[in-house]
């Protein structure tokens, strides 16, 4: 494509509904378990007014949940850290000084450097938007100097009970996370191999098995080194699932998805044949060397490709609060959040949130009008409503995100209630006025700002999955490679595959950017993949086929192997 072509923008499908996630009742009691105490025991010394601050710790128990527990307890403490430092900013900025424009120019700095920080270490959902939505509203909360103290110790002291409620599940089910991304992987590699590995939509089965095998892989190194009998069964499960990926057309696809049924729960963990029980210790063993501690500097090298997202996010956030100012809107920050909120991988993706995020917030503003005679009846049940939205939330977001802001809006307007009761008609008015506003200038700061770096993302993603694919495919060549060589290299190459299709997904919605290199992403991903199957082969868990697989080494793409034609599903996957 050329550096002026433009994509068609998608409606169709937008407001779609999805499947509801294995454990969207997980985040939804959680942040109910989490807001309830400290907003209950506010409401009883008649101080609602400060659940703002409380909030702000509690709202961190909608993190992690997809992560084992020793992780979880990480990333929660980050997390907690990272909310208690913006809204230390944000509360610093207010009490010195009452301009708005002032308070807005912080608020889109923090919420580039907040969404910047949470793509680079992959934080996952709700990722950036609740920081800054909290820190956002406190930059426009009266404030002194003597009160920051305080309110902080607010926040910190309900993060803590949000830490304590993210973890307690572990518990009762301490391998949960696992299990989860286990069965997850089982039926991907399910999926791969109902095509067979020739059908219809073979490619993109293809990448979402290798992608989820790899999750799950990630997730079991990220439980700890220490010897686990759980951990080392469900690893034994994994290794089924990558010989699945090697050789879809000798997998039983019920197989594995009655394993990964039996993984729900607490129940028993399948047991494997003894061919697979071998190779697990073989695979299992050596991933934990996986992920070796890396040098700072690589530590923090995705901050750099990320800089024009944080780019746009700053220049959205700042056109959408100056705008609010202009109309005279009295909160911008509600125009702030939602610019923060749109901006996702790539410009398609972007526009997508923009329709789902405008429909969901007038939706949710009628919503509001008719909770709001009710609301106003005594604040307990201002508190029971706040909470019966929190949990509606997170139970209906994983299904579209429009779905989950229905009860996101009138939630928000029902916080600014804490304090005093005011003109519902007011805040409808100025919050559809806001979301406009934050909608349109958060997509146009994102067709302005361009990401020339996605094509040079995609050429460096390529380089590194053609380099891991020769490393792999030299061993191979060896009649006796080095112990633990094969295993490290297949797991290299592996990663590099995940990570080069998520690259070209995200750069193919991307405007204002040279040609893609699609034809190179094609045969990296095909040669990639025949060469893990290879490994698969020669560590001896499913049979050499001499008449499947091509010597690694070479590339044979004349037309006559089974991924013949370079059709659009070949391209993008």
């Amino acid at each position: 494509m050329s550096s002026a072509t433009l994509h068609r923008l998608p409606l169709a499908g937008v407001l779609r509904l999805g499947r509801p996630s294995d454990i969207w009742f997980k985040p939804a009691l959680s942040v109910v378990a989490a807001v309830a105490p400290p907003n209950l025991i506010l409401l009883a010394l008649g101080r609602l007014d400060l659940a703002m601050y409380t909030m702000a710790g509690s709202l961190c128990a909608l993190y992690g949940h997809n992560r084992p527990y020793a992780a979880r307890a990480r990333v929660l403490a980050g997390v907690v850290l990272g909310m208690v430092g913006g809204l230390a900013v944000a509360l610093l900025a207010a009490s010195l000084t009452a301009d708005p424009v002032v308070l807005v120019t912080v608020g889109a700095v923090m919420a580039a450097v907040q969404k910047a920080a949470c793509d680079a270490t992959r934080l996952g959902p709700p990722a950036h938007v609740v920081l800054t939505f909290i820190s956002s509203a406190s930059l426009f909360a009266p404030q002194t100097l003597a009160q920051v103290p305080a309110h902080l110790g607010l926040a910190l002291t309900a993060g803590v009970w949000a830490w304590l409620v993210g973890m307690a599940p572990g518990l009762l089910r301490p391998h949960g996370p696992e299990r989860r991304a286990t069965a997850q992987a089982l039926n991907a590699a399910a999926g791969y191999a109902d095509t067979r590995g020739t059908g219809d939509g073979h490619a993109r089965a293809r990448a979402s098995a290798a992608a989820a095998v790899h999750a799950a892989w990630q997730s079991l190194l990220a439980a700890g080194a220490r010897p686990d009998r759980t951990r080392r069964a469900l690893e034994r499960l994994l290794v089924r699932a990558e010989v699945a990926l090697a050789a879809p057309a000798d997998t039983d696809p019920a197989r594995l998805r009655a394993w990964a049924r039996a993984l729900r729960g607490t129940g028993r963990i399948p047991r494997v044949g003894a061919t697979a029980e071998a190779a697990g210790e073989l695979l299992g063993v050596d991933a934990e060397l996986d992920l070796p501690r890396r040098p700072l500097r690589h530590r923090l090298a995705p901050l750099t490709p990320l800089t024009p997202l944080a780019v746009r996010t700053a220049t959205g956030c700042a056109l959408a609060g100056y705008a609010s100012l202009a109309l005279g809107v009295g909160r911008p920050y509600w125009a702030l959040v939602t610019a923060a909120s749109l901006h996702q991988a790539n410009v398609t993706l972007t526009w997508s949130r923009a329709i789902q995020r405008v429909v969901g917030n007038v939706v949710g503003v009628f919503l509001f009008a008719a909770l709001v005679p009710l609301a106003h009846l005594h604040p307990a049940v201002l508190v029971l409503c706040t909470l019966a939205l929190n949990f509606g939330a997170e139970a209906l977001i994983g299904r579209n995100y429009w779905l989950g802001t229905v009860c996101v809006t009138p939630m928000a307007l029902l916080v600014t209630e804490f304090a005093r009761a005011q003109d519902p008609a007011e805040l409808i008015t100025e919050r559809v006025a806001d979301t406009l506003v934050g909608a349109l200038a958060g997509f146009v700061a994102a067709v302005a700002v361009t990401n020339r770096r996605a094509g040079d993302r995609l050429e460096h993603a390529s380089t590194t999955a053609e380099r891991a694919r020769e490393n792999a495919a030299r061993l191979l060549a060896e009649p006796h490679p080095a112990p633990g060589a094969l295993e490290s290299a297949r797991r290299t190459l592996a990663a590099a595959l995940v990570d080069l299709r998520a690259t070209a997904d995200a750069a193919s919605g991307e405007w204002w950017q040279r040609a893609l290199p699609e034809e190179r992403v094609v045969l990296a991903e095909r040669s990639g993949h025949r060469t893990l199957a290879a490994t698969v082969r020669r560590q001896g868990l499913v049979p050499w086929n001499h008449d499947q697989a091509q010597a690694p080494g070479r590339h044979q793409d004349d037309g006559r192997d089974r991924d013949q034609g370079r059709t659009t599903e070949d391209i993008r996957p």
